[in-house]
């Protein structure tokens, strides 16, 4: 096959788009013309990097190798793969139902992707990636796979058990990342906090973010997806005092009340995660915690929903996401429950919890006007810069807008005077 262009498509989370930038870099060192999401449509091969994770992003995964079946009916396409989490969790029957696709592969078959298009896979660079994000940030997957095998969760059966990188890896590739041009690292997993177990025989996560602190260059550090249940201490202490790690931290707790939680097979009670949220606020002052919350899974009773309210309320988090349960294939909850809260129930109470965050974070908003915030900008608008604060994540928190400067480059920190907010965003100008 001719050294053609291969447009990767990425659908689904940060931990995919490691996948599909590395998936880059092995196709460029080969010689192929390589872009990512590119809506050009001169590339000769396509492959789509899919999700699996829930029923939207199946949807969404699917409709998009529907889309491209039709390219390739027409001619347009030398070569259509499918990689990826969907492609893992259900290769048989996608093969027999979108059989116009040339190949299905599970989810880290890199090398098998390439030797089919007649390329080598250069091992000593698997860890080099072609980026995919602003220059300025980037991501950092520590480990793949998870031990915790929560109900709803179908990801231990594409990603498997736990497996953790080691620390010198991942300090050479921070240091790669940092050379070209990275100032902001997002330290990703499907669970921090078992980092290191499965390899040293103990939690390496504070280990590993303090000696990724060292890196010179590297101007934030982001951690995102700490799992609660045995949640490593000694990281707040990390936190606390290193500079450049944020004070901000991702701790998915999923539910609150006692019957949730068993049901949900977390390993954790209500008044364990309520002294876990305490001891984190105590140890790290003014950390920004990003949590998410599902609801409608089976079971949960009204007196639940309420539980979990009161529970948002009285701890304000700074962030927060939530999801509506749906059945997934093969995971504890299908197999074991009847899904028997109604989906117009499981929105509505989608939709309440989110109407409650959004006042509460409005609230701690307006209490941040007149503060002045150190901003990472990550891009131009037409009215203003558009950046994040210590307490922002890309894609999935607020921003702060900031009033055009002819000073003001992307990619760049600047010290901003907050001077107004609305319900998710604040707004300000160089102080």
């Amino acid at each position: 096959m001719k050294r053609g262009k291969v447009n990767i498509t990425t659908l689904g989370c940060s931990k995919n788009l490691v996948d599909s930038e590395m998936l880059l870099s092995q196709l460029d060192l080969n010689g192929f013309k390589v872009v990512h999401d590119s809506e050009d449509d001169d590339a000769n091969i396509v492959i789509l990097n899919t999700c699996g994770f829930i029923m939207d992003a199946k949807e969404e995964s699917i409709n998009s190798i529907l889309s491209h079946v039709e390219d390739r009916k027409k001619g347009k396409l030398d070569k259509l793969l499918v990689m990826g989490c969907l492609s893992a969790r259900y290769k048989e029957d996608l093969q027999k139902e979108i059989p116009e696709v040339d190949k299905y592969y599970g989810k880290f078959d890199f090398k098998e992707v390439i030797k089919d298009l007649n390329a080598d896979f250069f091992e000593q660079k698997m860890y080099h990636r072609v980026r995919t994000t602003p220059t300025h940030f980037s991501y950092l997957k520590i480990s793949e796979g998870c031990n915790r095998h929560c109900s709803f969760c179908a990801i231990p059966q594409f990603t498997g058990i736990h497996k953790s990188r080691n620390i010198e890896s991942l300090v050479e590739e921070t240091k790669n990342l940092v050379e070209g041009g990275t100032k902001e690292l997002l330290v990703i997993a499907q669970d921090l906090s078992y980092y290191g177990i499965d390899m040293y025989g103990e939690s390496k996560l504070a280990e590993l973010i303090d000696q990724l602190a060292d890196v010179d260059g590297l101007e934030w550090i982001r951690l995102h997806y700490a799992y609660p249940s045995k949640f490593p201490m000694d990281l707040l202490k990390v936190i606390r005092e290193r500079k450049n790690v944020a004070t901000y931290l991702d701790l998915p707790l999923q539910h609150i009340s006692d019957p949730m939680l068993g049901r949900m097979r977390r390993k954790i009670t209500k008044q364990e995660t309520i002294d876990l949220i305490k001891k984190i606020r105590e140890e790290v002052p003014g950390i920004a915690l990003r949590t998410t919350f599902l609801v409608g899974h089976p079971g949960e009773t009204d007196e639940d929903f309420e539980e979990l309210k009161a529970f948002v309320k009285e701890q304000k988090f700074d962030r927060m996401g939530v999801f509506a349960y749906s059945d997934e294939d093969d995971t504890y909850a299908f197999k074991m429950y009847t899904d028997d809260v109604p989906e117009d129930v499981k929105q509505a109470r989608a939709a309440e919890l989110m109407e409650i965050q959004q006042r509460i974070s409005e609230e701690l908003n307006t209490k941040k006007i007149g503060q002045v915030l150190n901003v990472l900008v990550d891009r131009e608008e037409a009215d203003y810069f558009v950046g994040r604060s210590e307490y922002d994540s890309p894609e999935v928190d607020g921003e702060v807008l900031v009033e055009k400067n002819d000073s003001i480059k992307i990619g760049n920190f600047y010290q901003v005077n907050i001077t107004d907010s609305t319900e998710f965003d604040l707004i300000g100008h160089l102080a």
